[in-house]
């Protein structure tokens, strides 16, 4: 079956990744955190942008996530990281990073 943005998935480790990008990103870090550059690996991490809520008409609508590629920690920076192995960036993963920023401070790193 034909993919909308051209991406083939890949498995490594147990783990499916969206895309060779990711994959290929996934090795690089796994590789930082033996070496000690990184530590804490997360794949997959998910932050709630806007809760659960009730319409007037007593309708529920569901919460809205941002599920980034990985999330670490820089030991070099002393900070933690949010990570996106972006190929094409689409209006929903804009307008999510950009509630990143505002809901919890956080600046999605793009790799």
């Amino acid at each position: 079956m034909a993919r909308k943005y051209k991406n083939c998935k890949v498995t490594l480790d147990g783990h499916e990744f969206d895309s060779k990008r990711e994959a290929a990103r996934y090795v690089d870090l796994k590789q930082q955190q033996r070496q000690g550059k990184i530590t804490d690996l997360v794949l997959q991490p998910s932050f709630e942008l806007i809760p659960k809520q009730r319409r007037e008409d007593g309708k529920a609508e569901r919460n809205c996530v941002y599920i980034a590629d990985f999330k670490y920690y820089d030991v070099g920076t002393d900070r933690w990281v949010i990570e996106d192995a972006k190929g094409m960036r689409t209006r929903d993963y804009i307008v999510k990073r950009k509630l990143m920023l505002h809901v919890h401070g956080i600046s999605v790193r793009e790799v």
